[in-house]
């Protein structure tokens, strides 16, 4: 159903160049929050109170499974306006140890056929010390986390030593652990030269760990991780996770380029020269197979799954979480049909409860 959003918003913003609209978003967010009475206006129009839709996920409790994806926001410039759209959480970042600029624009790129967006925009982000002082100085009433990962000092900067590596994450869960109310580790960001290659191998994501076990870490922490359904790849992410108890769970990041286990109706020559990873639809298929996956081989009760990608509507967000993620985010369907999906989503995930006879969404969680 038409909303305002798509009726008179988008067409304004995609009147835009990408970048450009988004930069928009994120800063109407921004003032928005800071008027009085409009988040608890947003409040009172998006959010869905639902008992049945309130989950406990590495013992922090979500009024809702539906979070907004890392990606959006990415230096949390938006926090009061985020935490009123009725999400049950957001993830803000991705944020590296040292402030970046990314890649060179162009870097984000719209396929509205596809329902989808091409992504290169390389981590620019204001660094941890920044974004530590923004996040620290706002209580939140749901919870935030914080994706993490290695700094991009551009495409032609020198290749990064394993010490480079694991240092640069140690400062940002140094800052942000004892902030946030978990942390995500991105071991596999696609537009990003480093961290990405690095974790790839056996025995790396087992040496940062390692490196991060002094600093006794305060709260969860997810790896978002290459999504590969390759059972021995699944397996080797389950054991160098499984003997760190502050891990409780995974992420499947987008993946890089556009891979021939992605679903396009578009021709591939019309697109294939735009830089970049794709995210929205044509990555649902194979993240749900990561999913489904992953789930089945993790050892149970020891780690949940947040589920991303080519989530538009409560059947979409409903599957992964059938299949086995406990927790779901969207991105690209706030680009598309803007901050109404976040009602319709949770207030559909309710009638598919009633349907399949859950009492809870817990319930829900790998049922397939």
């Amino acid at each position: 159903m038409p909303s305002l959003y798509t009726i008179a918003i988008r067409p304004l913003l995609f009147s835009l160049d990408a970048e450009r609209a988004h930069h928009l978003a994120v800063e109407a967010c921004r003032l928005a929050g800071a008027l009085p009475g409009v988040p608890w206006l947003a409040r009172s129009c998006l959010e869905v109170n639902a008992p049945e839709l309130e989950i406990e996920v590495a013992g922090l409790f979500f009024a809702n499974p539906l979070g907004l994806a890392a990606g959006w926001d990415k230096s949390g410039r938006a926090l009061r306006m985020i935490d009123s759209l009725g999400f049950g959480f957001a993830e803000i970042g991705s944020v590296s140890a040292r402030p970046s600029c990314g890649n060179p624009k162009p870097r984000l790129f719209r396929m509205p056929s596809e329902r989808a967006i091409i992504v290169n925009y390389g981590l620019p982000n204001d660094g941890a010390d920044v974004v530590a002082q923004r996040l620290a100085s706002y209580r939140s009433r749901q919870p935030i986390g914080v994706n993490i990962v290695k700094t991009n000092d551009g495409p032609n900067a020198p290749s990064c030593s394993e010490e480079e590596i694991l240092a640069d994450y140690e400062h940002s869960v140094r800052l942000f652990h004892p902030i946030a109310h978990y942390i995500t580790l991105n071991l596999s960001c696609p537009n990003a030269s480093g961290g990405k290659d690095f974790f790839a191998s056996t025995g790396s994501i087992t040496r940062l760990l390692h490196r991060l076990l002094p600093l006794n870490v305060a709260c969860p922490v997810f790896l978002k991780v290459a999504p590969n359904s390759d059972v021995v790849e699944i397996e080797r992410l389950i054991a160098e996770a499984e003997s760190f108890p502050i891990v409780r769970g995974f992420i499947f990041n987008l993946p890089s380029g556009k891979p021939d286990t992605l679903t396009f109706t578009t021709p591939r020559p019309s697109f294939a020269h735009k830089p970049g990873a794709v995210s929205g639809r044509p990555v649902a298929q194979l993240i749900n197979t990561c999913i489904r996956e992953m789930y089945r081989r993790m050892p149970p009760g020891r780690f949940d799954i947040i589920g991303a990608g080519g989530v538009f509507n409560a059947e979409d967000a409903y599957l992964k979480i059938r299949l086995g993620a406990s927790l779901v985010q969207i991105y690209t369907a706030m680009i598309y049909e803007g901050p109404g999906i976040i009602r319709q989503i949770n207030q559909g995930l309710r009638a598919l409860l009633r349907r399949d006879g859950f009492a809870n969404i817990r319930e829900a969680v790998g049922s397939a």
